[in-house]
Formats: C-alpha cells, structure tokens, sequence
C-alpha cells in the first residue's frame, strides 16, 4: 500500500521522528565539533597545598619534597591499644519478651547486642550498666551485665 492511504496522524507522527532524527544529528555533530577544540591543557588539573583542585599549576619556588616512605595509600592500620575489659554504658534498648536488647558502650559509642543469658542482673531501657565485651556470631557482644551503682 502507498503513503497516499495514510491518515493525517500517521503523517504527523513521522513527521515528528523525522524532525527529532534531525535534531539528535545536529546534537552530535555540535558535539564532536565541541571535542575537537578541547586540548589535553584545558583537561589537567592541579591540586594545591590545602588539597584543592585548581586550574594553575603550582609554583615550583614552593616544592617541598616528600619521602616515599611517607606516603599511604591505604587505610593506616589501627594501633593496638588495650582497652579495659569492664565497660559502661547505657541501655538503649531491651525487649524481655524477646530476650535481647542493646548497650550503648559510653566509651567507643557503639552499640553491643546483650542477651537475656548473659545478664546478672534485670535491666531496662535507660539504665547505665557495667559490662565484659566479647566477639559474638554477628559481632560485639555484652557478657557479665550487671546494673552500674
């Protein structure tokens, strides 16, 4: 069948994504010729002595040479200090229907799980306690909790 049996909407539609091909041609020519003027000068950065990216480069006067040795790439390891064994928190959180509950140590503000097997004593949200850390299954748990007084 010939173009002469199209409806007037038909007609419109391809009309419409002839007019949007066009335009998305022109958009990438418009682009090449926009990578074509960028040299590798407009594409370096420099980054100055507070750590900011700047478009000038620095000045050699004030090069300050730095040992190899001094430079980190990772993340620099954590020093082993011994922590006290007994700490104390607050418990921000406890279900005795469930059993379990969470200590907020006042120390490294972390949350350590507490289970109703380890308590010495009955507790509730709110109350400060004194505690033994332990590495549970899922992590840090509280040992040995008893009522701080």
């Amino acid at each position: 069948m010939g173009r002469s049996q199209e409806s007037f909407s038909k007609k419109e539609i391809r009309s419409r994504k002839e007019k949007r091909r066009k335009e998305k041609e022109k958009k990438k020519q418009a682009r090449k010729e926009n990578e074509k003027k960028g040299s590798l000068d407009d594409m370096i950065a420099y980054v100055d002595a507070e750590g900011n990216i700047t478009s000038t480069p620095p000045d050699p006067n004030k090069k300050v040479e730095v040992k190899l040795e001094d430079i980190e790439v990772s993340v620099p390891q954590s020093e082993d200090i011994p922590m006290d064994p007994i700490r104390k928190g607050v418990v921000t959180f406890f279900n005795d229907s469930k059993g379990f509950g969470f200590i907020k140590d006042s120390e490294t503000k972390e949350s350590v799980f507490v289970h109703v097997n380890n308590l010495l004593e009955d507790i509730q949200e709110g109350n400060e306690v004194i505690f033994e850390v332990e590495m549970g299954q899922k992590g840090p748990t509280a040992i040995e909790v008893k009522l701080n007084r």
